[in-house]
């Protein structure tokens, strides 16, 4: 039999919703549907107060579609949103969040990877440096938390779908000695993921907390570009070792790198240092070195906020080559000067005691 949208949707109606009492697909809980060959995956939405006494009806949502004939898998995520009974104050409430941000167990250190601008190859500087800090015998993590944009499961070389045992830890993949997990590995590759707010942050949380991350030295979070919601999740429901900021020397680059920088600073999350990326290519054929992008603008901006410059990491097509093969160039050409550039700095976070 083939599973059909239609047949699930008249199976998911056969839910109640308790508070509502109509069924969840009429009450607007299943957002994100999707059905591909017998694998289903769907969000359910809840509203924050009732998600204890929704965790049951989610999960017999879930048994009732992996009763149909002919199902591969199922996965439904629950999120849970705040009442919208009162309107939202918009001023910042500090007594919001009574205990603050937490350290996740197992885990020693959490770095985020942002960037003020999307391009600036802040994706790939994470994958390499969790491999280099890998290479250098650190217990490594890597979420991907690009929820809109993931491409850590392309960089890594990871494919298939997270296995959860008891339908609530998940199991993440791993790949060049790194942990990885990703919301890509969630979605087929060409699917767009169209989330709100709510529902981003509330995977975030659950990718943080629910993921069997094991024990770590450090956990390595590739964050959206930008100032968002997931930034702001990140930093006030994780207790951060700091955040590095991965900038281009441009200076439009930089402007967008200076509201990152500040968006930490008000979340009260330290800067590591800044690393400017592309910052110099040598042409393969004749060896003349040049700077595209332009050369120091991330030093003086580095020198300018305060913070450290923990690297310059060159544009080179072997580094592009490699993210797209699936194993970073630190792996593929661990003796390549590009290679040795991740390297150097995944020992400065080590000698920092940051990696």
């Amino acid at each position: 039999m083939t599973i059909t949208r239609d047949v699930v949707i008249a199976t998911l109606k056969t839910i109640n919703d308790p508070v509502s009492g109509d069924d969840i697909m009429s009450a607007g809980l299943v957002r994100a549907l999707h059905v591909d060959e017998g694998n289903i995956r769907f969000v359910f939405e809840v509203p924050g107060s009732a998600a204890a006494q929704m965790e049951p009806v989610r999960a017999a949502a879930e048994a009732a579609l992996k009763a149909l004939p002919g199902i591969g898998s199922v996965s439904a995520i629950m999120t849970a949103h705040s009442s919208p009974a009162a309107p939202p104050d918009l001023k910042p409430q500090r007594s919001a969040e009574p205990k603050g941000p937490q350290k996740i167990p197992g885990i020693d250190r959490i770095i985020a990877i942002a960037s003020g601008k999307g391009g600036v190859g802040k994706s790939t500087v994470s994958a390499n440096l969790a491999c280099a800090l890998a290479a250098e015998g650190r217990r490594v993590g890597l979420l991907d938390a690009d929820v809109y944009g993931p491409s850590q499961p392309r960089m890594l070389g990871v494919s298939g779908r997270p296995a959860s045992p008891d339908g609530k830890t998940i199991l993440p993949m791993r790949n060049h000695g790194v942990t990885m997990m990703s919301i890509g590995l969630m979605t087929n590759e060409d699917q767009a993921v169209v989330w709100r707010g709510p529902m981003l942050m509330g995977a975030l949380q659950q990718m943080l907390s629910q993921v069997q991350w094991g024990a770590l030295d450090v956990l390595l979070v590739d964050l959206p570009p930008g100032t968002g919601d997931v930034q702001m999740t990140l930093a006030q429901k994780a207790e951060l070792t700091g955040a590095i900021i991965v900038s281009t020397p441009q200076d439009v680059a930089l402007l967008d790198a200076r509201k990152g920088i500040d968006m930490f600073n008000q979340l009260g999350t330290p800067i590591i240092g800044m690393v400017e990326n592309m910052s110099t290519h040598i042409c393969s054929n004749c060896g003349h070195e040049e700077h595209t992008f332009g050369h120091g603008g991330v030093a003086k901006e580095a020198a300018k906020l305060g913070v450290p410059l923990l690297a310059e990491l060159p544009l080179h097509l072997d580094i592009r080559l490699a993210a797209d093969g699936g194993a970073p160039v630190v792996v593929s050409k661990p003796d390549s000067a590009q290679a040795q550039a991740f390297r150097s700095l995944a020992r400065q976070l080590i000698a920092d005691g940051k990696g």
